[in-house]
């Protein structure tokens, strides 16, 4: 007998265990019925992937149900914003249970982990997957990590090691090759990003603008440079790389990764002068490097500067949906 669309409901999509005390009403009716907190901005944000576009047709399901909710927290970090609550709209070619299964043990895990509760959505019959998630979060007024707050002076920082998830893709698409031992580490890197949560909530009050990395770091920075109308002086040779990226091709190609490649979902993000200190003391704890990569400018542009003081040539500055 065929599954019908409330039966996958039923049994897979309203079994998180998580009830969060804000969730008047979840999965169930028309609408859910949610308490945000008083005096609190609600943050929302949503990301789609497409099989075959975002994502392999043959990804694992669990990590395709992490990574689907993994982006859209990471633009709730790059606002320095706490996750509350997601929807889900789902479009599936058959009613795979297997495979409906384990995209949901993905999802929640990772849900669970960031007091994510899964309040509603749509399931729907399509030619092909694509998933789409609306999350939402909280921030008191005034502290949000905006793109526009960028000055002149201030540093510009990256979390982790970007450039990994871009190696990754071209291994499997078989431009590149990777050592032996790491390909692994880039696969989970492409598969499973980890969403900077820990670090978006710190930087509040410390960081004047912030972006995630999700179309490349160059590309990225770029929008946090237009919206704040300043220019940017980075030092390429300061990019942090990976053992990955580094044992897997040469110097130059592998700065350009680092520049160019879309996935990594780390946070790129500026601090005035004066907060150097803080920030320097909230970086012992994390759980991943940061690194500073260059200086805001008046001057408009971004400037990629190696360490003799030549300029750096990028062949494209990232990811483009369009292009």
């Amino acid at each position: 007998m065929p599954v019908s669309e409330f039966s996958l409901i039923d049994r897979y999509l309203a079994t998180q265990g998580l009830s969060r005390s804000d969730v008047a009403l979840g999965i169930g009716d028309d609408c859910a019925l949610l308490l945000p907190p008083t005096g609190q901005h609600l943050v929302v944000t949503m990301d789609t992937l497409v099989a075959d576009v975002h994502f392999f047709a043959a990804t694992d399901p669990a990590g395709l149900g992490h990574k689907a909710l993994a982006v859209n927290l990471s633009d709730l970090a790059a606002m320095g914003a706490t996750p509350a609550w997601a929807t889900l709209a789902l479009t599936l070619p058959a009613a795979d249970e297997n495979w409906l299964g384990r995209f949901c043990r993905g999802l929640f895990a990772l849900a669970d982990r960031h007091g994510v509760q899964l309040v509603g959505g749509d399931t729907t019959h399509g030619p092909t997957t694509v998933i789409t998630i609306q999350a939402h979060g909280f921030i008191p007024p005034g502290l949000a990590l905006r793109r526009d707050g960028a000055k002149p002076g201030d540093g510009i920082y990256v979390t982790g090691t970007p450039g990994d998830a871009g190696l990754a893709l071209a291994a499997a698409c078989g431009k590149t090759t990777v050592v032996a031992e790491y390909r692994d580490y880039i696969r989970r890197r492409l598969e499973w990003p980890e969403p900077r949560i820990a670090q978006g909530l710190a930087l509040r009050g410390i960081a004047s603008a912030a972006i995630d990395i999700s179309d490349g770091l160059a590309q990225d920075l770029g929008h946090i440079l237009e919206r704040s109308r300043v220019g940017a002086r980075l030092e390429v040779e300061r990019l942090p790389l990976s053992p990955a990226l580094a044992a897997s091709l040469d110097r130059d190609a592998a700065l350009m990764f680092a520049l160019a490649s879309g996935d990594d979902y780390e946070l790129c993000f500026t601090v005035p002068p004066e907060r150097t200190v803080q920030l320097e003391a909230l970086v012992t704890d994390w759980d991943c490097c940061c690194t500073r990569i260059g200086v805001i400018t008046a001057e408009p542009g971004l400037r990629l500067i190696r360490a003799d003081g030549s300029d750096f040539r990028l062949e494209r500055l990232g990811y483009d949906h369009f292009g």
